[in-house]
């Protein structure tokens, strides 16, 4: 790795750190933060596998309320680091990303914790009509949030090619390994069914099944079962607008004018 491939890894670090508070533009998503460091590390297939697997996984991670999620993040960025510069496999990426979410869940906790000074501290500039001190409050939580991911991801890019890192993941029991890759599949399975179950759409269940039928009985790769989605999805929203259509046809047979649909009764 290069100077100017570690720059820029850092850099990509803490933007997703940066996005895991803001969630707008969605860069701390494992498909877009793993496709990134990827192409930032000159593999940029390795980071699609590993983020699309990833990202089954984090489907169902969400803060509620106090609650926080597994870092997606840290996860995302430390274990495409060490698949790539460590010269590791998939699947143990797959399996160190699981302890290194939950590693991530404690340091994001520890920061959102230090956020609370800047949020005091902002409240009397906003006392003392202090607009930039307010602004400066805000860029400093979310520089904290940069740095929760940009050092370790730092710490890890340094230390990850070495035969000190090599041999530490190599004398991993298989039976460690074997069982996070296991538990990663659970996740996977349970972070899809919770997004099923919080969409509670029992109208979409019958494209549900569809998929496993057709993965069952027919040989598509994942562009066709694409393909098909789409067209499912085109006829659904078709079909909505038509039973919209309908529906409104059928409340009335108003003009649509609210004058013309007085009746002349109700002026007498």
């Amino acid at each position: 790795m290069d100077t100017v491939q570690f720059v820029m890894l850092i850099v990509v670090a803490a933007i997703t750190g940066m996005a895991s508070v803001l969630d707008e533009a969605q860069f701390h998503r494992p498909l877009i933060a793993c496709t990134l460091v990827g192409l930032v590390l000159g593999d940029i297939t390795t980071g699609i596998i590993l983020g699309g697997t990833l990202e089954l996984m984090a489907l169902g991670w969400m803060n509620v309320g106090a609650a926080m999620a597994p870092d997606a993040a840290l996860a995302s960025v430390v274990a495409t680091i060490l698949v790539i510069v460590g010269h590791q496999d998939i699947a143990a990426g797959i399996a160190l990303a699981v302890p290194l979410a939950a590693a991530g869940q404690v340091l994001t906790i520890f920061v959102r914790t230090i956020t609370v000074f800047f949020q005091h501290l902002a409240d009397k500039f906003a006392e003392d009509g202090n607009m930039f001190g307010i602004e400066m409050c805000h860029v400093a939580g979310l520089m904290l949030q940069a740095i929760r991911v940009a050092v370790p991801a730092a710490l890890v890019a340094l230390i990850a090619g070495t035969d000190t890192v090599s041999a530490m993941l190599s004398s991993i029991p298989e039976v460690v390994t074997r069982g996070l890759q296991v538990a990663g599949g659970f996740i996977v399975v349970v972070g899809y069914a919770m997004v099923i179950n919080m969409m509670n759409a029992k109208s979409l269940m019958p494209y549900f099944f569809l998929g496993f039928l057709m993965a069952v009985f027919t040989d598509f790769n994942l562009i066709g079962f694409g393909a098909v989605g789409l067209l499912c999805a085109y006829f659904h929203i078709k079909g909505i607008e038509r039973e919209s259509q309908v529906a409104a046809a059928g409340a009335g047979a108003g003009t649509g004018n609210p004058v013309d649909d007085i009746d002349d009764s109700d002026l007498m």
